[in-house]
């Protein structure tokens, strides 16, 4: 007959499985993902705090995607990498930090569809109703947007995390890399029923509020572009609709993986690569495809790089020429 222990304040983390002589190089190639994906949203999102010309209803829309994905990553990546070095028996958390981790991951996520909602909306009104873009996108609607695109998932998360705190735990173990909604309700002997039914309504209707909202607006877009036949706001919405479609496919479908592959035990090892892929594989190409689609900051870039070799050529004429003039 199998032990239980019930509503342990301790829990263990199943985590990466590795072998021994494999378990550096994951380390590092982890730590390495984990380095370069901090610069590249940490860069992006002080060019575009920085940068006055950035300052518009879409970049300022993007920082929300960056802080969510900063805040994501850093509250799961560091705790794997620490967890990856330990045996697994040594790979413990208690039970309030790991719902707060779920919690977060969750936020995280939810996060990623709403933003991506809100910068869509903004697309359809640059270039569907330009007339009308500064008195529709003031400073209040972004306000308002901002605050759509967290309190949202805020509500939502906080009723998912609620119904399985309420459950009591007879296990332990944490079948994941990290604290996810489905391994804690996991740890019940209790029905899960209600859980299963909002988590899955939840899911259900956030792909197609996000989905809908996508195909809604890029598809008015599309329509539009084709009745003006105008090949400069063509080209304009051929770049942003294809940048926003590509962040959303790639987000979209690791977030599919890992909720599909959680109906599939015999599959936990993929799920949990998966899991983590789905950390740090969509926040890193965010930077890089808003970066090389935005004009503006090509060319921030462009001057803070390459024009600098000719700052201290330009520095000495410009010191020459009030020296002639007096």
């Amino acid at each position: 007959m199998e032990n239980y222990t019930y509503n342990s304040p301790t829990l263990q983390l199943e985590g990466l499985q590795f072998a021994d002589y494999s378990v550096s190089l994951v380390f590092f190639l982890f730590l390495f993902s984990y380095i370069i994906f901090m610069i590249m949203n940490l860069g992006i999102l002080i060019i575009i705090v920085f940068e006055k010309n950035l300052h518009q209803p879409m970049y300022l829309l993007f920082v929300n995607l960056t802080v969510s994905d900063i805040i994501g990553s850093t509250h799961i990546l560091p705790r794997l990498l620490s967890d990856i070095l330990l045996p697994p028996s040594e790979r413990l958390i208690s039970y309030y930090e790991c719902v707060v981790q779920a919690f977060i991951t969750h936020m995280f996520g939810t996060t990623s569809h709403t933003v991506l909602m809100a910068m869509a909306f903004d697309r359809y009104v640059a270039i569907c109703r330009p007339l009308f873009y500064s008195t529709i996108m003031t400073n209040m609607m972004i306000v308002k947007l901002v605050a759509l695109s967290w309190g949202v998932p805020f509500v939502l998360v906080a009723i998912l995390l609620g119904l399985t705190v309420r459950l009591n735990r007879c296990r332990t173990l944490i079948t994941n890399p990290f604290c996810d909604n489905a391994s804690l309700f996991k740890l019940s002997c209790e029905s899960v029923i209600i859980n299963n039914i909002y988590g899955l309504t939840f899911t259900v209707l956030l792909f197609v509020a996000s989905i809908g909202c996508i195909v809604l607006t890029y598809g008015s877009i599309t329509a539009v572009c084709l009745a003006t036949k105008n090949k400069s706001l063509n080209s304009k919405a051929f770049k942003t609709c294809s940048t926003h479609l590509v962040v959303y496919l790639i987000m979209s479908l690791s977030g599919v993986t890992i909720v599909v592959l959680h109906r599939f035990p015999q599959y936990s090892d993929y799920r949990k690569l998966s899991a983590v892929l789905f950390v740090i594989v969509p926040g890193t190409l965010n930077p890089v495809i808003y970066g090389l689609q935005s004009k503006e900051i090509r060319n921030f870039l462009y001057k803070l790089f390459i024009c600098r070799k000719c700052f201290p050529s330009c520095e000495s004429k410009s010191l020459i020429k009030p020296v002639q003039k007096g």
